[in-house]
């Protein structure tokens, strides 16, 4: 579906896009409002039940602007690369993965977070996209390891950590409040030297 082959362009400072045959990644641009906020509206009552409560003002356009200031902000400072997802075939947003609480020093970690437009999910993109992030987390970013926290009921999203090569590692229990409620999350960790799926990469 995917060559695991990924290509990472920055051609300004504040920017970065990863990008195959098949998917570009990139931060969030004032110009994508109309399509995130279509696939988000539409696909509310799919995401809550996984998210952080969602505020009043979650889809206005002014929450969007503020999101994608701050996703500039965060890049820029090394603390976090929040992505979009685009299928190359349509330009149509597909979803989102952020890399999150990047930590240096001894840690060498982050965390990786996403979230798949209703319509989009259960047919590989996030798999894909994960392709595409992996490798530069481990090979531009130069990290060690990442991290990511799915609560227990959410099996697609365990089956797709676990099919990315990333292992179970233990339970937390009230780690992240979630749609209101403080709930339990399993742990799972990558570390630059597991075996995982060919993930071939290479960097310009």
């Amino acid at each position: 579906m995917t060559k695991s082959v990924f290509r990472f362009l920055s051609r300004q400072p504040d920017t970065i896009e990863l990008e195959n045959a098949d998917y570009m990644l990139r931060l969030a641009r004032f110009s994508d409002f109309s399509q995130w906020h279509r696939l988000r509206a539409e696909s509310r009552r799919f995401l809550e039940p996984w998210e952080p409560t969602w505020r009043h003002d979650e889809l206005t356009e002014g929450a969007f602007r503020t999101r994608v200031i701050r996703g500039k902000q965060e890049y820029n400072s090394g603390q976090a690369i929040p992505l979009f997802i685009f299928s190359k075939r349509n330009r149509a947003l597909l979803g989102g993965l952020t890399i999150g609480y990047i930590r240096r020093g001894a840690a060498q970690s982050c965390m990786i977070g996403y979230w798949m437009g209703e319509r989009y999910s259960g047919q590989g993109h996030m798999f894909a996209s994960l392709q595409l992030v992996i490798p530069y987390i481990f090979s531009v970013l130069e990290l060690h390891r990442i991290e990511a926290a799915c609560i227990p009921e959410n099996e697609r999203s365990m089956r797709l950590l676990e099919k990315a090569g990333f292992h179970r590692e233990g339970y937390l229990r009230g780690y992240l409040k979630i749609n209101g409620q403080w709930r339990d999350h399993v742990m799972f960790s990558r570390l630059a030297c597991d075996a995982g799926p060919s993930m071939n990469s290479g960097s310009r």
